[in-house]
This record gives structure tokens, C-alpha cells and sequence, in this order.
């Protein structure tokens, strides 16, 4: 999917939903989507300065926010910093492979572990709210180069 499909979907995700999806945080989002790997807000920060010299750190981290909050984004919690979701709109358990060489960030969805996790949470007394499991490593391309 394109950059601008993915951006129009998050758009019509957030109208449904009744919240506005300004071009501040369009802007930052599809910064997020062009990425294959985790970026950080002052990453983002600096290139959303390209086009908006007025941003803060203030102004990203409340863009930030509001796009976790919607789903739209992940937060990758090792290395403080977020990644698009392509798949916002459904509660659904979070896994990562990262790779360490060139911090490639793939999500994937794992069949039987969010059963497994909430049975053995269950057996404890627990109840999970969120999961995310973040797996690092090195990638099939940088394995290739070593």
C-alpha cells in the first residue's frame, strides 16, 4: 500500500471515530509510514522541521500521543521509538522483530501466543491488558552481508 493510501485510511479510521486528523499529525504519521524501521521523536522532530520550522518537542510528542492512543502507531519500547501500524482499527497483540544491524522493524502476529500468555496469566490471577514482545536480532538482508 501506498504512503498516501495508508495515510487516507488512517484518515477515514479517525473521522469514524469522531477525532480530527490535522495535517500535523498526517504529516507525522506519514513520516512514520515512509520508515521501515523505528524512529525516534527527535528524529522525527528534525524532519518534521523541514516543513513545519515552528515544531517543538512539545508538538511531536502530542501528535505522538494522540496517534498511540488511535492505534495508529507502535511504540517500540527497547529503543524509544515508534513505528507505523498498517493495521489499526482491531485490538491485537503486538510482536516485533528488530534487527539490531540496520534496525529493520517487521510486526508480526504469532498464532497461539496471546492464548498461551493469557492461560498462564490466568493461572496466576493475572489479567493482561497489552502485550508487546519485542524480539531482537539480525535480519535475512544483514545476514546475507556479514
Amino acid at each position: 500500500m501506498s504512503i498516501s493510501s495508508q495515510v487516507n485510511k488512517a484518515r477515514e479510521y479517525c473521522e469514524k471515530k469522531g477525532a480530527r486528523f490535522t495535517l500535523l499529525r498526517e504529516k507525522v504519521y506519514a513520516l512514520l509510514v515512509e520508515r521501515d524501521g523505528a524512529t525516534g521523536a527527535y528524529e522525527l522532530l528534525d524532519r518534521l522541521k523541514e516543513t513545519e520550522q515552528s515544531a517543538k518537542p512539545a508538538t511531536i510528542y502530542r501528535t505522538l500521543d494522540f496517534l498511540l492512543e488511535f492505534g495508529l502507531i507502535h511504540r517500540i519500547e527497547s529503543s524509544n521509538a515508534f513505528v507505523a501500524c498498517h493495521h489499526f482499527g482491531c485490538s491485537h497483540p503486538v510482536q516485533f522483530l528488530i534487527c539490531d544491524e540496520c534496525g529493520d522493524v517487521r510486526e508480526i502476529q504469532s498464532a497461539g501466543l496471546q492464548e498461551t500468555l493469557d492461560r498462564q496469566a490466568n493461572q496466576h490471577g493475572f489479567r493482561v491488558h497489552t502485550q508487546t514482545i519485542e524480539a531482537h536480532g539480525i535480519c535475512a538482508n544483514c545476514q546475507l552481508h556479514q
